[in-house]
């Protein structure tokens, strides 16, 4: 090596002929330009850069933890203070009300709601009542077809027998006084005609009946089949009506209504805050259709499924005060009916409506006998 060649030391040029260069120190006695300890190669200004660093990180997670922490217990207060607010205000929206759709009633994705088959409970309403559904979901005794004809009453809570014990219904008084054929109440709580006609084709293959008799409820039939809700907004399925006249079945499957959710789902069911999400959700997601009145439509489809089936069709009108359309047509298409209206009924506040008293269902019964005796369905006979 030759005497001008640079050696170097450490991290620094060594002149030639050895010794410490000029405006060099030693390491830790001075501020050289490089340190070589602790962290040999690092500039300690940038260490200086990282440590203060590595705090503001550290101080700033402890911020972001503490308002992340102070957010979320003010999150859980507003909470909190509403469904408080909820539970006091009690909105009858959010209540799991009881209705004639919960008499053991449970969801059906065809019918929209039906009795739970072999269910029992009773009934608390100006009076207590009993019920049993067979196994068809009906509130008949079983049924077993036989070699007699069946007399089928379809129709809703008035065949159902809403305040009435099952043996006080018409259809029950009428056992005896008709016992060459069998009868069975195809009634549910809150049917509409449409769900009827859907009901009665779903009991056929079962029940083959004989003679069909609608019980129709002037008072609010056509406004069920006239809408996608009804009642406590449960939903259901409606018949659309085409330009050709025709009908077409739209709805199904039926969505299920809230109180489905507040009854079945268990955060629904406990947190009001809950019902509240859950009641706006199905409120956007399935909005009321309501269509033009499909109810003389829909009993002509009746008619057609039971007289194509071999059978006969006749109707029974609760009431013809509020509904002045329906006897013309009947009479325009002979199909035997029997006026219903005059039969006591109850009038107490904490009824679900102006169902018949035990005299009334007698009533019922003897002007049913009438008609079906006037069109030889039966034999005269007179009441016991």
């Amino acid at each position: 090596m030759t005497a001008g060649r640079l050696k170097t030391a450490g991290n620094f040029f060594a002149p030639p002929g050895g010794g410490r260069p000029r405006g060099a120190a030693l390491a830790g006695t001075g501020p050289p330009p490089y340190d070589v300890l602790p962290h040999p190669g690092i500039p300690r200004h940038d260490r200086a850069k990282a440590e203060t660093k590595c705090v503001a990180g550290s101080n700033r997670g402890r911020e972001i933890f503490k308002s992340a922490g102070i957010s979320l217990a003010i999150a859980l207060v507003t909470l909190a203070g509403l469904e408080i607010v909820l539970r006091v205000a009690d909105f009858r929206e959010l209540r799991e009300t009881l209705t004639e759709r919960s008499l053991a009633y449970d969801y059906d994705p065809e019918l929209g709601w039906m009795p739970q088959p072999g269910s029992a409970a009773t009934v608390e309403t100006f009076r207590t009542t009993h019920y049993r559904h067979n196994s068809l979901g009906l509130r008949d005794e079983e049924f077993k077809a036989d070699a007699r004809p069946t007399i089928l009453f379809l129709g809703d809570s008035f065949v159902w027998g809403l305040d009435s014990e099952a043996e006080e219904r018409f259809s029950d008084l009428l056992k005896p006084r008709i016992p060459g054929h069998k009868i069975l109440a195809a009634g549910v709580s809150g049917y509409g005609t449409d769900q009827e006609y859907l009901l009665l084709q779903k009991l056929w293959p079962k029940v083959k009946p004989s003679v069909v008799v609608l019980i129709f409820c002037a008072d609010n039939d056509r406004l069920d089949n006239m809408t996608s809700h009804r009642y406590e907004n449960y939903q259901k399925p409606y018949f659309v009506t085409r330009p050709d006249g025709s009908l077409v079945l739209a709805g199904q499957p039926v969505p299920r209504s809230h109180l489905l959710y507040y009854r079945d789902n268990w955060l629904v069911r406990n947190l009001w805050l809950a019902r509240l999400a859950t009641n706006a959700y199905v409120r956007l997601r399935h909005p009321r259709v309501e269509v033009p009145d499909p109810t003389e439509k829909l009993i002509g489809k009746i008619r057609e499924l039971v007289e194509g089936n071999g059978a006969r069709f006749m109707v029974g009108i609760q009431t013809t005060a509020s509904d002045q359309t329906l006897v013309p047509y009947l009479e325009a298409n002979r199909i035997p009916f029997v006026k219903l209206e005059g039969a006591d009924y109850i009038r107490e506040a904490k009824s679900w409506g102006p169902h018949w008293t035990p005299a009334g269902q007698k009533d019922v019964a003897e002007r049913i006998f009438g008609m079906l005796s006037a069109n030889n369905v039966v034999q005269a006979r007179p009441a016991r």
